[in-house]
């Protein structure tokens, strides 16, 4: 059985974990109910998940090794009892060894990182939608100049974990200005949005588009620094061929945000 990938939001810090005071109080709940369904959706559970987070960037793609990586919390201005959140995965270092070889294996060259602990943009997402945390975890980095077509290509080397029971998962936010989430926005984040339902659509011309996504309609507004974007990349990398389809959208915060999931049978 060959898993989809999937590119998520994972939202504002802590946001699923307390009462949301910057907008409405139901601003994140539409975006929590994807998450907590998601693996109930795949054609089997994972035996492991590799994700990918805007929140860690490295020199070289770098992989965490460790085996109970900690807690980072990397947010800030959030109440207190946040901050003592807990998501107790295992992660896996035979996994690890895995994804470094794929990459070497493709030219890429990879790193390791025992120590490095989970982002919010691992462990929020994940303790919704594994919330016995039951299912290894492995992060892999960013790479330093945050080049789509870098990530693109790191995608297509971790394609057969499909196969192998492993859920690649991009963690990111498909809007992510933090001085653009005011009405001003909305229009540009409708627009935005659109192009990129476009643009992984079609697997015959989606590396192009992605790989030039700073020239689509809004990019710089989406994003006037790529980090929560290249999680896609690996994502739509790793599923050459296959449609990618919005499974999400939602307006939060007076933008569109959307989740991306490809190589979903038809």
């Amino acid at each position: 059985m060959t898993l989809p990938t999937v590119y998520l939001p994972h939202g504002a810090g802590p946001c699923f974990f307390m009462e949301w005071q910057r907008g409405p109080a139901d601003t994140w709940d539409r975006t929590a109910d994807y998450l907590r369904g998601l693996v109930a959706s795949l054609p089997e559970r994972p035996k492991a998940i590799l994700i990918v987070s805007g929140h860690w960037e490295a020199p070289q793609f770098t992989v965490g090794t460790a085996q109970w990586p900690a807690l980072e919390f990397d947010y800030y201005g959030f109440p207190e009892f946040t901050y003592r959140l807990e998501f107790g995965a295992p992660g896996s270092p035979g996994l690890a060894r895995r994804v470094r070889r794929l990459l070497a294996d493709a030219g890429i060259a990879a790193g390791e990182d025992a120590e490095h602990g989970w982002d919010h943009g691992v462990f929020v997402p994940l303790k919704l939608i594994t919330p016995d945390a039951d299912i290894p975890v492995v992060q892999l980095s960013l790479k330093a100049g945050l080049d789509a077509e870098a990530h693109l290509a790191a995608g297509r080397a971790l394609a057969p974990l499909r196969d192998e029971g492993v859920l690649i998962v991009g963690s990111g936010m498909s809007w992510h200005n933090m001085a653009g989430f005011t009405p001003d926005f909305t229009e540009r984040s409708i627009t935005f949005d659109a192009w990129l339902e476009g643009a992984v659509a079609d697997p015959a011309r989606r590396d192009a588009a992605l790989a030039h996504w700073d020239q689509a309609p809004y990019g710089r507004d989406a994003h006037p620094r790529e980090e929560h974007l290249l999680p896609l990349m690996v994502a739509a990398g790793a599923a050459q061929g296959e449609r990618g389809v919005v499974a999400f959208r939602d307006t939060v915060m007076n933008v569109v945000v959307s989740a991306v999931e490809f190589g979903r049978a038809a």
